[in-house]
């Protein structure tokens, strides 16, 4: 018997707080229990072994007649989901995996059958160790294997005692927050999300180039959208240039890659500065030396007319696709040699395109002057951050620079160091960077883009992209804020993606050809001055959701959640019809006719409402739908029935009810014609002063709602304006309009006495 903090191995099997989650377990399994304060039920799964190589897999046990869900790499570059019940279902490249050791639907808070029995969430997260990286995978036995590579051939001996760690409780989101602080204090090569700063620009709307000009992207496009997003009242805050602006270009014997609406991956960086079409007067051949008459001159002109905040640029990760040009910073042409689990899963036309042409190294021991001289000129420029893109190739580099994790850990500390440098509010969003040889090794950097891109052509896309940024966000929302990327605000599918991100607790920014608008989808989105109204989490599936599959049952919905400051938030999708095919190695839609699906909604699932109710809540919550626009008195425990066709979605605003001294009940509910209502309240008090009385501040202009069981007796905003309001008997709802605040991020202080 090996022993770990309540995980055994015993008779064959791992058990888990007294539950048996998998069986035949190989006698080279060693558990060492693991350290730490946040976690008292966990240990690290090991091998022994006496043999070497720089891969490895080994067989740990069977897994069988039990759900999971696990979040694994279907592209080099990022994960998505997959649910399943046996070993074989485990893909290649899975990098986290939870298992139900015990039903949550059946067991628990709100448990009925007087069994007493809790559930149990048992998390695996296979780590780095040394120079190596584990994922988990499935064979055809139903066991789980871990595979353990280092991408050097002559980095072949691993010590195998900590490779995977294992951690259970009764709440999924707390087992793996906590799993997840046991790995940070156990590695100490990464940070938790909420140690990280958080850069500014997620407060507000942007606006990014891509999906509107691509690579063919000038200062004066730039321009353009920025101005038709303003003339609609909808005032960008912050501006992505994405790729298009660096001065890179193709070895002589290169051979191109043309493909619509992409870069070509032959290309290198062939010097820091922008090219010709982000000079002043710029001219294709040739381009200034003078400071002034180089990106400056655009950012401080769009800055200044335009009142934005942020300014932010693309590169990669290795300064182009193709690297950086041989010879400066003493680069070198690298061939990448992709991981057997990865050329499994999907072929990749970036990764054959640069295979064959090679890539332009930076040598790691000067990678930090790179980055440093780069991202100095931007900042002297006036640039706020960066985008730093194409993460994932270092894992096929490793090979003569001790391995990928090193290279990996070289290349993230030194690009860290450069944005804290040059940077101070933390600008850079990390992308094409889901591998945890990255995620392992970032202490700073607080943004990721949470899912594959949004692809405004492919129908097959857009539910699927919903689906995969909610599971992945389970993972990646304990190292990062998830981005769910840009999205055409004038799109058939639009106001779904809207509506998503408005519960995603990220940024919110389109990729809108200028012209090209639904404003009155963005003012859901974006208050009058640019600003948002960001949830606090990322937003995460509902307990219930973790273990099905509502992109390939046929009869779940996705439901999403998300906490402000005084209320919940949970949007509801139906996501059915469309999904990655581990055939055809390719998004594929499998029902063209998707039929209509009924769930339901609960206080219950805001996971974690009673932190931001009162003391004595009852458990009570008023239920406010966006687009039903009802308002629904909820009491402990009790569900109200949503039903969605295809492609379809509700946001629902969740309260918790409060009984004031005189009897009265009441709830705050928000900004009604906004997605996410409740994130304008940002100060709530109850009779503070006296008796029968609310005061609130709040962020916004337009309808606001409360809750109130009997009809208040005044409403007065500022301290003196009595407001007129509307209450209606049957449901409590009472509204009043504010009026467009002149000011920036302004509160109203608005008492209301019952």
């Amino acid at each position: 018997m090996t022993v770990g903090a309540g995980i055994t191995v015993s008779d064959g099997n791992l058990v888990v707080l007294g539950n048996s989650i998998l069986s035949d377990v190989h006698d080279n399994i060693v558990i060492t229990p693991a350290a730490g304060d946040s976690l008292t039920n966990g240990g690290f799964i090991g091998v022994q072994s006496d043999r070497v190589g720089s891969r490895r897999v080994f067989p740990v046990g069977k897994l069988q007649g039990l759900r999971f869900m696990c979040a694994f790499r279907f592209k080099m570059w990022w994960m998505t989901q997959r649910m399943g019940s046996c070993g074989q279902d485990i893909p290649f490249e899975t990098q986290f995996l939870i298992v139900e050791g015990q039903n949550g639907s059946h067991f628990g808070e709100g448990s009925e059958d007087g069994s007493g029995l809790s559930a149990l969430y048992v998390v695996f997260l296979p780590i780095l160790e040394g120079d190596f990286r584990a994922v988990l995978q499935g064979n055809e036995n139903d066991e789980l294997e871990i595979c353990l590579e280092s991408g050097d051939p002559a980095v072949d001996g691993f010590e195998g005692s900590h490779l995977v760690l294992v951690a259970a409780g009764s709440n999924p989101f707390d087992v793996i927050t906590n799993a997840v602080k046991t790995v940070e204090k156990h590695l100490q090569t990464f940070s938790h999300r909420e140690k990280k700063k958080m850069p500014d620009m997620l407060n507000w709307f942007g606006w990014c180039t891509w999906d509107a000009f691509y690579t063919d992207v000038t200062a004066e496009g730039v321009k353009q959208g920025l101005e038709s997003l303003e003339k609609g009242g909808i005032p960008p805050k912050f501006v992505i240039i994405d790729d298009g602006w660096q001065s890179v270009g193709m070895d002589p014997t290169g051979i191109e890659f043309i493909a619509d609406n992409t870069a070509n991956f032959a290309s290198r960086l062939i010097q820091i500065k922008e090219n010709h079409k982000f000079q002043k007067n710029g001219k294709e051949g040739h381009r200034a030396e003078d400071p002034a008459m180089g990106f400056g001159h655009v950012v401080a002109e769009i800055k200044e007319k335009h009142y934005l905040k942020y300014v932010y640029v693309w590169h990669a990760i290795t300064g182009y696709w193709g690297g950086v040009r041989p010879g400066i910073y003493e680069s070198k042409i690298a061939y990448p040699i992709s991981s057997p689990g990865v050329n499994s899963n999907e072929p990749c036309d970036a990764l054959t395109s640069i295979t064959t042409n090679g890539l332009g190294l930076v040598n790691p021991e000067k990678v930090f002057s790179f980055y440093n001289e780069l991202h100095s000129y931007l900042a002297s420029a006036g640039i706020d951050g960066v985008k730093v893109d194409v993460q994932n190739i270092l894992e096929t580099l490793g090979a003569g620079y001790g391995g990928r994790v090193k290279l990996a850990q070289k290349y993230h500390k030194a690009l860290e160091a450069s944005i804290s440098r040059n940077f101070p509010d933390n600008g850079i969003i990390s992308c094409m960077s889901h591998n945890t040889d990255g995620l392992y090794s970032a202490k700073r950097s607080a943004v990721i883009r949470a899912s594959d891109d949004f692809w405004p052509r492919d129908p097959a896309s857009h539910t699927i992209h919903i689906a995969s940024v909610a599971y992945n966000t389970v993972f990646l929302g304990e190292f990062m804020q998830p981005d769910w990327d840009m999205f055409h605000s004038l799109h058939p599918m639009a106001e779904y993606h809207g509506a998503a991100r408005a519960v995603g607790g990220c940024a919110i920014y389109v990729s809108d050809k200028p012209g090209h608008h639904d404003f009155n989808l963005l003012k859901k989105l974006v208050l009058s001055d640019g600003s948002i109204l960001r949830a606090k989490l990322p937003g995460r599936p509902t307990r219930d959701c973790l273990f099905s599959d509502p992109a390939r049952d046929g009869r779940s919905l996705l439901k999403i959640w998300n906490l402000n400051d005084f209320s919940g938030v949970v949007g509801v999708f139906n996501c059915q019809g469309a999904g990655w095919c581990r055939v055809g190695k390719k998004n594929l839609i499998h029902d063209e006719q998707p039929g209509t699906i009924t769930g339901v909604i609960r206080a219950k699932d805001v996971d974690y409402l009673p932190r931001v109710a009162a003391d004595e809540w009852n458990g009570d919550a008023i239920v406010y739908s966006h687009l039903g626009g009802e308002v629904v008195y909820l009491p402990k425990n009790a569900s109200i029935p949503i039903t969605l066709k295809a492609r379809k979605y509700e946001v629902f605003t969740v309260v918790p009810v409060k009984t004031l001294s005189n009897g009265a009940t009441f709830a705050p509910i928000g900004l009604l014609k906004m997605f996410n209502s409740g994130g304008a309240i940002k100060e709530l008090k109850y009779e503070l002063e006296r008796n029968s009385t609310v005061g609130m501040k709040v962020r916004g202009s337009g309808t606001f709602g409360i809750y109130s069981s009997s009809r208040p007796k005044r409403i007065v905003v500022v301290d003196t304006e009595e407001m007129k309001f509307e209450y209606e008997e049957g449901s409590g709802l009472t509204t009043i309009e504010l009026r467009t605040p002149e000011e920036e991020m302004y509160l109203w202080n608005i008492t209301i006495e019952l």
